[in-house]
Order: structure tokens, then C-alpha cells, then sequence
């Protein structure tokens, strides 16, 4: 949630000589996408530090569209997900801090009227609101997370609060500031839940009794206490935080993108529910298009003759 005090921090671990902007995506407002100069690897983050970072519907749209277009970029295998900063208003850090509160209805999140640069309740597009409703979309952004077939990596570097807390427990790894990185669930404090992912994977992440302390209490926690729940993969100085992460994605990207994208369905698989095996089961199809067996299906089909499977034994 906006408002939430941090310690000045003046060092950016942003390095603009390792990045390029991904082609198509000069104009965004809300959001910045990179492309690393040599890894096959991409930096989406969160560019309103001086609201810590909130959401509004227009960030998740370009959020959205940004990870999507990551997803379906094949020779790209990691995504870290992080927040710009720090806020002109106090140097303090944030790497999302859910929902922007100002301008959350009745039924979601509200877009600002167009032309506008008003992101307060006053700014609100009633006429749109009235025919659409608000949104809650970051709940796709979630799912889009969970089942695209790269390693997303949460790089926090200061709040993640509320939503963004959400979203940095459905990323496959977290990599977090020591100085800086700070953990809070808001939503019972805004009248609010993550009934999802945001509440019942990060049980399964740290456990039933800190996941409920979590919520229950919203306290905010440093990055070692989360890495010791279990929620923090690495724990890095600030200034080192982006070296650290572009170092993890590195040895990703030395591995198997085969290997890789099947063990991140896998892991996902008992807790995803049919959606999750349709997910795993849908790469394990193409697998097995890969295979001579399976070209000797089709090409007997479409031969119109008896397919031959002799060559094919029934391992065991």
C-alpha cells in the first residue's frame, strides 16, 4: 500500500550499461522493460517509486503485455522482476507495493480518464467504471507468472508489500537487498485478501503457522528473517543486488531449457490442480512430437498406411 516509510538510499544497483530497452516497448509509462546486452535474460520493473511502487490497472496491462511478450520470446529463459527507485520523495526502496489504494472501488481497481495525469480518485474514468467495472487483473499477471515456461526471478530491493508481496511469493525464485528488501502483508489491513497464491502457496513456502503470522499480524520482516521462513532464495548487499541476480540467471541459462521448463511444471504440478497438468501434460506432448516415434504417427496418417512401431520398444 502507498505510504509506507523506508531508509534513504542513495546507490542504485541498476546498471544501464548491461541493458538495452526491448524494441516496441520505448513508450511505456508505468513499467520499464530491459533486455540484458548478453544473457538471454530480461528485466521487467515497476517505474512509480514515488508511490512505492503501486499498481494501477494501466501498470498491470503494460506488466502484463511486457511478460507476455517475454514468454513467447524464445531465446530468452529468465525474467527478473523488480522495482525502479528510489522515490524522489525520500530515497527509500520498493520493489511493489500492491495495489495503489487511491484508487481502488467497490469492484477492483479503477483506470484514470484518458488524457489525465490525475492517479487519485478524482482522475477516475466513471463512465468506463460504470461499463466495465474495476479490475482485478494482477490475478492474471499471477497466473501468467505460474505458467510461462521461463524462470521469473523476484529481485526485491525494498517493499514488497501487499500485492507485490503476492507477487514475489508466486515467482520461482527471490532474490532480495539486505539493506533494503522489507516484506509486509497488508491486505487485512486494507480490508483485502490473496486467497490464492498470495496466502496459500506461501504456506506451502514457509509453513502453515508463519504463513498465518504473515497475514494475521502484518508486521514487516528483513530479508534474512523471510530467507530463514523459507520464502528468500539470496540474500545480497544493495548495491550488489543486480550483479547477484544477473550471476543467478546466468547459471540458469547454462542449463537445459528443456530440463528447466519441465522441473518448473513439476514443482508447479501439486499445487496447480488440473490446470497444473494440463500445463505439464501439454510440454510433455511436445516431447514427445520430438520423438521418431511420434513422426512415424503422423506420417503413416497422413501416408494412409499402417503405422510401423516395430523400432519402438515398451521400455520399462
Amino acid at each position: 500500500m502507498v505510504g509506507v516509510t523506508d531508509t534513504p538510499q542513495t546507490q542504485d544497483p541498476f546498471d544501464p550499461t548491461q541493458w538495452s530497452v526491448v524494441p516496441g516497448f520505448e513508450e511505456l509509462v508505468d513499467i520499464t522493460y530491459h533486455r540484458h546486452v548478453e544473457l538471454g535474460c530480461v528485466r521487467i520493473a515497476f517505474d512509480r517509486p514515488e508511490v512505492r511502487n503501486a499498481f494501477r490497472p494501466g501498470t498491470v496491462d503494460e506488466l502484463y503485455r511486457a511478460l507476455d511478450h517475454a514468454r513467447m520470446t524464445p531465446d530468452v529463459g529468465v525474467v527478473l522482476l523488480t522495482g525502479n527507485g528510489p522515490s524522489p520523495k525520500d530515497g527509500g526502496w520498493a520493489f511493489c507495493s500492491g495495489g495503489d489504494q487511491r484508487i481502488r472501488g467497490r469492484s477492483g481497481y479503477q483506470y484514470a480518464a484518458e488524457g489525465t495525469a490525475d492517479d487519485t480518485a478524482s482522475g477516475v474514468d466513471e463512465a468506463r467504471v460504470k461499463a466495465e467495472g474495476g479490475r482485478l487483473h494482477i490475478l492474471e499477471v499471477q497466473r501468467l507468472i505460474r505458467t510461462m515456461p521461463k524462470v521469473v526471478i523476484a529481485v526485491v530491493n525494498g517493499w514488497a508489500a501487499g500485492g507485490g508481496h503476492s507477487l514475489h511469493v508466486v515467482c520461482d525464485l527471490t532474490i532480495a537487498s539486505r539493506e533494503h528488501a522489507r516484506f509486509k502483508q497488508t491486505d487485512a489491513d486494507v480490508g483485502s485478501f490473496d486467497a490464492g497464491y498470495g496466502s496459500a502457496y506461501l504456506a506451502k513456502q514457509v509453513g502453515q503457522k508463519f504463513a498465518r503470522e504473515i497475514f494475521f499480524l502484518g508486521r514487516a520482516y528483513d530479508a534474512e528473517t523471510m530467507q530463514r521462513m523459507g520464502a528468500v532464495n539470496i540474500v545480497a548487499d544493495h548495491a550488489e543486488l543486480e550483479t547477484e541476480s544477473i550471476q543467478v540467471a546466468r547459471e540458469i541459462l547454462g542449463k537445459s531449457p528443456t530440463a528447466q521448463r519441465m522441473l518448473k511444471f513439476a514443482f508447479n504440478l501439486t499445487d496447480d490442480g488440473l490446470m497444473g497438468q494440463q500445463v505439464f501434460a501439454g510440454e510433455a506432448t511436445r516431447l514427445a512430437y520430438m520423438t521418431d516415434e511420434a513422426v512415424e504417427g503422423k506420417e503413416s496418417f497422413l501416408e494412409k498406411r499402417a503405422p510401423d512401431w516395430s523400432p519402438f520398444p515398451w521400455y520399462f
